[in-house]
């Protein structure tokens, strides 16, 4: 089974209010007081200034939404975030906006820590926004990232 995620994160009451002009947005909660908002076909749609071309080297952050990613982190650090693994194989990429630019990445490739712990770009990015881990967890399992396999399954469920 495979994982797939792309999504905007950011505390749970700035992105309420940052996506309140986003046509078709949803919000699922995750631990830590974040929300994430996937990038859904209908989202895509509603934000992209029609720019083919890969923001960033994203695969799927529309034209110009960054944008209005630097315009929402002037209240506070806002993530867009990218995952897709199939059978253990993948990647992913994250950045991270905060005083009304650009403030980390894009980041894809892990970064080395103590006692040879490696931390993802997700991971990184979500530590900027203030998230903490636990003993035998990263910040991605931390605020609950691993609840869902795809956009679609966060669109769909509940909140927790």
């Amino acid at each position: 089974m495979g994982y797939q995620l792309q999504a905007v994160i950011a505390e749970a009451e700035l992105l309420r209010a940052a996506s309140r002009d986003v046509p078709h947005a949803r919000l699922a909660p995750l631990r830590q007081g974040l929300s994430l908002m996937p990038m859904t076909d209908e989202v895509f749609d509603a934000v992209t200034d029609g720019n083919a071309e890969a923001a960033l080297g994203f695969w799927r952050l529309p034209g110009g939404f960054d944008r209005r990613l630097a315009q929402w982190s002037a209240a506070g650090p806002v993530a867009y975030v990218e995952a897709e693994y199939f059978g253990g194989v993948g990647a992913q990429r994250a950045a991270v906006w905060a005083g009304g630019a650009l403030a980390s990445g894009p980041l894809d490739a892990p970064a080395k820590k103590r006692f040879f712990r490696t931390v993802g770009p997700i991971s990184q990015a979500l530590r900027q926004l203030g998230a903490g881990r636990s003993l035998g967890q990263d910040e991605f399992e931390a605020v609950g990232l691993d609840r869902h396999r795809s956009n679609e399954d966060w669109v769909s469920s509940r909140p927790s």
